[in-house]
């Protein structure tokens, strides 16, 4: 039979005394502080109410007059002041969500406050629920408070009372007939003084988890309803941008359309009509000459015939920027390959299978994106040759142009890229535009697709 020993390790040192006393201290200072804070919200509650309900009725009306606007937003300042002063608070005793402590300034959605900012109305909401929260946590606090505070401080009230003057303790629970009375009986000094400091123990030492539960519930309010960072701030944020980038895109939209068809409208102009009215004129000479002069009718016609054609082949050009036929039949990658074997500057395509048609807007964006782009190349850039490029991944299409000419493209207001640019947020893309002076130009546009 074998015996083995076994060693066990060291216990470990208990905590100095040091350390536990500094424990302590810490957390009754908390515990005042939370008490504070629990104690004097019923007042705060009450004033931010009167105020946020006074400012935001004040600012509205003031918003109506002509001359209200100074009024207006003095008011609506003075309604976010009791937002503001409630976050100073619960810095004060609660983490912020970031998880930095103390005072701070209140982040917010707007540097103005206005009757559409919705934190005005989240202030409001704020101020209504928590009055009843505050009621019940202020009122359970003072009562923790006073009884801790009565019963730690029975010695001393009741040091002076004769044993003999001493009657039974009854606690009395309800009232009118049905009144519950129980004797705790305690009629020795002792007895009594043992029951008190008991009770006395048991409540302070229950006391920091009381306003800890309290102000976990009212701080955690406000920072739900006063805070930018919140859920419900969130979601208005998320709507109001939604709101704004519809609103950017249909201005855009309608921006592009109006400058298509003034675009439209000149090509019409300078091209085809112009060829029609020559084409008239030589048809009118030949009219006018017809009988005495052959020799000039028959060069007024091979005039006239040439003008057609002209005319015939700008047409057919103006309708490929309406809509390219080859664009709806075969798709944006070969209506792109056909652009760049049209353009006067030599043209690389650089284009990777789609592997199935896109959404016919983001289809035609991206193809007038090219055509824009190429045209100013030919006109403007002075370049010797140009890349087009396509790409598709992650729910975005992608096409850019790349030209080694002069540079200094821009898409500042006068330049022609504005317009494209219109119709590319149109569609909700973005278009960039990278041209230093006498270095590589890319305007690139990027398109949310399926």
């Amino acid at each position: 039979m074998t015996l083995s020993a076994h060693r066990q390790g060291p216990s470990p040192a208990p905590a100095p005394a040091s350390t536990r006393a500094g424990a302590a201290v810490r957390v009754a200072r908390r515990t005042l502080l939370e008490s504070l804070y629990l104690l004097t919200a019923p007042v705060t509650a009450l004033l931010g109410l009167l105020l946020v309900a006074g400012g935001l009725c004040l600012g509205t009306a003031a918003s109506l007059l002509p001359a209200g606007s100074s009024v207006a937003a003095r008011a609506l300042a003075l309604a976010r002041w009791p937002g503001d002063l409630e976050w100073w608070r619960i810095g004060t005793v609660r983490p912020r969500p970031g998880g930095t402590q103390g005072p701070g300034q209140r982040p917010r959605s707007k540097e103005t406050a206005d009757a559409a900012d919705p934190g005005l109305w989240l202030d409001l909401a704020h101020a209504v629920v928590v009055l009843p929260v505050v009621l019940v946590t202020s009122l359970l606090t003072g009562l923790w408070w006073f009884i801790a505070v009565g019963t730690a401080t029975y010695p001393l009230r009741n040091s002076r009372i004769p044993p003999g003057a001493l009657r039974p303790m009854t606690l009395h629970m309800g009232s009118g007939q049905s009144q519950v009375a129980l004797s705790l009986g305690l009629t020795s000094p002792p007895g009594r003084l043992a029951f008190a400091l008991t009770v006395a123990v048991l409540l302070l030492a229950t006391l920091p988890l009381v306003t800890r539960v309290c102000v976990a519930a009212q701080a955690g309010l406000g920072q739900a309803l006063l805070s930018n960072m919140s859920a419900l701030h969130r979601r208005i944020s998320g709507l109001e941008q939604e709101r704004d980038t519809a609103r950017a895109q249909a201005v855009a939209a309608v921006t592009a359309e109006a400058a298509a068809l003034r675009r439209l409208e000149r090509d019409l102009h300078d091209g085809p009509q112009q060829q029609l009215v020559r084409l008239a004129m030589e048809l009118g000479r030949a009219q006018h000459h017809f009988d005495t002069r052959p020799e000039l009718v028959r060069a007024a016609l091979a005039e006239a015939v040439v003008r057609t054609q002209e005319a015939l082949d700008e047409l057919r050009a103006l309708s490929r920027g309406i809509a390219p036929p080859l664009l709806a039949d075969r798709g944006l990658r070969e209506a792109l390959a056909a652009l760049a074997a049209r353009c006067v500057v030599p043209a690389a395509l650089d284009a990777d299978p789609l592997g199935g048609r896109l959404d016919p807007a983001v289809e035609t964006a991206g193809y007038f994106v090219v055509a824009e782009a190429l045209t100013n190349v030919a006109k403007h850039s002075h370049a010797r040759r140009c890349t087009v490029g396509l790409r598709h991944a992650g729910g975005t299409l992608r096409v850019w142009v790349t030209d080694d000419g002069v540079g200094g493209a821009s898409l500042a207001k006068g330049h022609g890229l504005q317009g494209l640019a219109d119709r590319v947020r149109a569609v909700g893309g973005l278009l960039r535009v990278d041209s230093p002076e006498d270095g590589l130009t890319t305007v690139t546009a990027e398109l949310p697709c399926r």
